[in-house]
């Protein structure tokens, strides 16, 4: 397989959260009746929202037919040092070819761009070297792709009753239990996806 997902040029470059944004620190939680397998029970942590636009990764979905020991191995980058193999996330459905590391600020880069005070995003081969010879942050989720909005486009989704949002914790962000997330973060905000499918299910 012909990998060739992240480079030392590929730099994320979206605006960030704009001062005020409402999805500071937030995951949008699917609601059940989202249309489309793409982000059906999907959880995604917002990375950058403003007037142009929003983009995120999606935390909870994985791309089983990537390994990410292999993407190394592409890469010509040792993986001696790694503990596991890391799971490879479908990011979102655009730019699938792109590679991005939601991480902690423990390990930082000049391309390193600061969603808040302890989470970052980088999208450059450096990061892949640092994790595969033990020495990448502390946590971090890799992911191919990511979810884009156009100007005003999520607002409209929010007041479609397409998501719903929740404070973002290191567990939801983080968490290698992906099949359970989805609950999780609606049990966060109290609420039960059964009560909630039965409330859909009578709008």
């Amino acid at each position: 397989m012909n990998m060739k997902y992240i480079t030392p040029q590929n730099k994320m470059n979206p605006a960030l959260l704009s001062e005020g944004s409402p999805y500071k620190d937030q995951l949008l939680v699917a609601m059940p009746g989202l249309r489309g397998e793409t982000f059906a029970r999907s959880v995604v942590y917002i990375c950058a929202h403003s007037p142009a636009g929003a983009m995120g990764l999606v935390v909870n979905q994985r791309l089983p037919e990537v390994k990410f020991k292999d993407l190394l191995a592409q890469l010509n980058l040792p993986h001696s040092e790694l503990k596991m193999d890391p799971i490879v996330h479908f990011g979102g459905p655009v730019e699938s070819g792109r590679g991005f590391v939601l991480h902690s600020i423990d390990f930082k880069r000049e391309e390193t761009m600061f969603i808040n005070s302890h989470i970052g995003i980088t999208g450059t081969v450096d990061i892949l070297r640092a994790i595969s010879e033990g020495q990448g942050p502390s946590k971090s989720i890799f992911a191919l792709g990511y979810a884009g909005w156009g100007p005003g486009q999520l607002d409209a989704e929010m007041q479609a009753n397409a998501w719903l949002t929740v404070p973002a914790d290191d567990e939801l962000i983080f968490g290698p239990d992906l099949s359970n997330k989805w609950e999780k973060a609606l049990m966060k905000m109290g609420i039960t996806p059964f009560a909630l499918s039965s409330e859909v299910g009578h709008a």
